[in-house]
């Protein structure tokens, strides 16, 4: 099986983003080629056609190579709870919750096995895996369970990219210092050396890639120019960053909760030339937004909790109070209900809660989660709109007062409006990918503005985000020299 390893000197030094490009990079020179994570933290997930969970950002880096997402591209995903513990995802399917501690011990070997199993199969199917590490591949305390840097190198003997963050500083002293941690036969896999996220002259630089070159006998194979926004992020810290939108005509306000998950939903609305996206912390005043979005959240009771303490959930419910629009997506559905229950304790806060009120709902949380990909017609904002999307949630959520309500799609388990029209909720993620759907949505808070209507019959984002993945390419391909890893 041909290869390629990508790791990084930290986390958040440009893997993901390295690994999307080569896959587009590779795939349009004619290779028929995979992106494979063996194990992944992230609380913003995709579900694949055949009902499995992995990585959102493995999904981005599959539509990069022109394939399907399967489970084996990322046969481990951890869900961190908040709690010291983590949902443990193995090849799609949920199989527990555990500790750290106790998850090296039970499902190491599982978890190896599955990475095995998983490259076995994308070894039949495809030319070219290109993988993508973890963090980094030093943490001496960690390497002796390390399941997704150079254990996988090591594994397929790929040669391997060491990717370095030269925006935060200490660059050169990070690679020496990654180079001189590994073992020497991880350190023989290291063929090459890319300096990312550079801002300046190139000829200012030289001297410093001379030096490490000399130093380490690894060639600098690339120096990738700061790309903004180049890649959906994995880590909601990455939300500290945005940029707001000045030139933005309207404002959705996103409620930032401690433990927000699957925020890629909102790529789209960033991406709206006339959208400002502002996240709000709950400790944050509200403000006067045009519209408030509760995202989803990976332990809805805990983060329901933080709002009430906050005093945000009383906001919020002003807000509406005073005509405010507000949409609920997944976790935010189910605290926009009256009830949630969580029985059996299973995100961590066994009980009966009070929700923010805003629909007549009841949200218990159960032990089998669903995943699936959900293809449906929209009965609101305008009627007849197909939308797609995918649901992954715990909670099963019933309307217990019918009055005064109405379904938002033909299936009436997938959301629900209030009679104003303004406080809607959905279990649907990708919502806002439907370009005529988010657009009437859209088109809704500009009329009560006083603005213009955008045009709705535009592609889904699906098409944006093809030319931005060309768009990656072509700005990486360039500063890159793969020769010493194709030959």
């Amino acid at each position: 099986m041909k290869a390629i390893m990508v790791v990084g000197t930290t986390s958040h030094a440009g893997k993901s983003m390295i690994t999307a490009a080569l896959c587009r990079i590779l795939a349009r020179r004619g290779w028929r080629v995979t992106p494979f994570k063996g194990q992944n933290m992230a609380l913003n997930s995709y579900v694949t056609a055949n009902g499995g969970e992995i990585g959102y950002a493995q999904a981005v880096q599959a539509w990069a190579a022109g394939v399907l997402p399967w489970v084996e591209m990322n046969p481990i995903l951890l869900k961190p709870q908040g709690d010291m513990t983590s949902q443990v995802i193995l090849k799609g399917r949920v199989i527990g919750k555990v500790g750290a501690a106790e998850y090296y011990e039970q499902f190491f070997e599982a978890g190896w096995q599955a990475i095995e199993e998983s490259l076995r199969r994308l070894g039949e199917e495809f030319d070219l895996v290109i993988c993508e590490g973890a963090g980094s591949p030093a943490e001496i305390n960690l390497k002796h369970r390390d399941l997704t840097n150079m254990r996988v190198a090591k594994h397929l003997n790929a040669p391997t990219l060491l990717v370095v963050d030269i925006d935060r500083g200490g660059a050169f002293a990070h690679v020496v210092g990654t180079l001189e941690l590994l073992d020497p036969d991880e350190r023989a896999l290291i063929k090459g050396v890319v300096i990312n996220k550079f801002r300046g002259q190139r000829s200012l630089l030289q001297s410093g890639i001379d030096w490490l070159q000399e130093r380490t006998g690894i060639p600098v194979v690339g120096v990738i120019p700061w790309l903004e926004n180049a890649f959906p992020a994995e880590d909601s810290l990455s939300l500290l960053d945005r940029q707001a939108n000045t030139k933005g005509e309207i404002t959705i306000g996103v409620i930032r909760l401690p433990r927000i998950s699957n925020f890629t939903d909102f790529d789209p609305l960033e991406a709206e030339p006339t959208v400002n996206v502002k996240y709000i912390h709950p400790k944050q005043g509200l403000g006067h937004p045009d519209a408030i979005i509760i995202p989803g959240s990976k332990t809805t009771i805990a983060d329901l909790i933080a709002l009430h303490k906050a005093g945000m959930a009383e906001e919020i419910q002003n807000y509406v109070a005073a005509g405010g629009t507000i949409l609920g997506i997944c976790g935010g559905y189910q605290m926009m209900g009256k009830i949630l229950a969580d029985p059996e304790g299973i995100e961590g806060q066994e009980g009966r809660y009070r929700g923010l009120g805003l629909l007549p709902l009841k949200t218990v949380i159960a032990g089998q989660k669903v995943a699936r990909q959900r293809n449906v017609t929209s009965n609101f904002p305008q009627e007849g709109l197909p939308v797609s999307g995918y649901e992954i949630h715990q909670g099963r959520t019933r309307l217990i007062e019918p009055e005064g309500t109405q379904f938002l799609f033909d299936d009436q388990n997938l959301g629900l409006v209030d009679e104003s029209q303004s406080v809607w909720g959905t279990y649907l993620h990708g919502i806002f990918d439907n370009g005529p759907w988010r657009r009437a949505w859209l088109n809704r808070l500009r009329q009560q503005r006083g603005l213009g209507s955008l045009p709705t019959g535009v592609a889904n984002y699906r098409e944006q985000r093809e030319l931005m993945l060309d768009q990656l390419a072509d700005a990486i391909e360039p500063h890159l020299d793969l020769k010493p890893f194709l030959s």
